[in-house]
């Protein structure tokens, strides 16, 4: 599948309008680690870290990815 700029454009947009970009720090010894089980549940890192804060904050998925969710975090 051939990608775009329009296309690569208008997910770049949709990307910076509803997502941020948090770095987290793990002991270097670990990132294979932390990899390895990733890949063993079937999820890139992201996803596991995702997975796994919002099952620590108990919100649904759908509240994990609306707008709204930071908020309801807050109360």
């Amino acid at each position: 599948m051939a990608y775009t700029r329009a296309g690569m454009k208008a997910v770049d947009k949709y990307v910076k309008e509803n997502y941020t970009r948090l770095n987290i720090k793990i002991p270097k010894a670990q990132e294979e680690a932390v990899r390895a089980h990733a890949q063993h549940k079937g999820q890139s890192v992201n996803a596991l870290v995702n997975d796994l804060l919002r099952a620590d904050m108990g919100i649904s998925e759908e509240e994990w990815k609306a707008k709204s969710a930071s908020s309801a975090a807050e109360e």
